[in-house]
């Protein structure tokens, strides 16, 4: 499976961004797909997941309430919707894909259960 991450950019504190992760070479639908990101010397940290059927979805507390994770398997894509984007959520933002035998938060969070990840996408978030 091979996945891209595109959709970021510079955007103002209090602004908007919509993350797509478009999929190819493999059975898109058959996936739990989550979003990761990295700021500049911290760890990847876990974004927002969505499972297989688009029916379960879990949030990093950070983010809950303000991005909203959704998946179209027809078009084999998944999104990231970010509102009121703050200065603490610029990172560059990986999607990621992997078969996940429970549907439990803490195995949806765990970056090692994701084995297809794409190249990330920068987003910036100015003050």
């Amino acid at each position: 499976v091979q996945l891209q991450a595109f959709g970021g950019g510079l955007v103002q504190a209090g602004g908007s961004l919509r993350l797509s992760c478009v999929a190819s070479g493999g059975t898109f639908s058959s996936y739990a797909m989550a979003w990761f990101r990295q700021a500049p010397g911290k760890e990847r940290e876990f974004v927002a997941a969505i499972s297989w059927s688009g029916g379960t979805s879990y949030y990093a507390t950070s983010v809950g309430g303000r991005f909203t994770i959704s998946r179209d398997n027809a078009g084999n894509r998944v999104y990231l919707q970010m509102n009121s984007l703050q200065p603490e959520d610029t990172a560059v933002y990986s999607c990621a894909a992997g078969i996940i035998a429970f549907n439990a938060r803490s195995y949806y969070t765990r970056y090692d259960k994701y084995t297809y990840w794409g190249k990330g996408t920068l987003v910036t978030v100015s003050s």
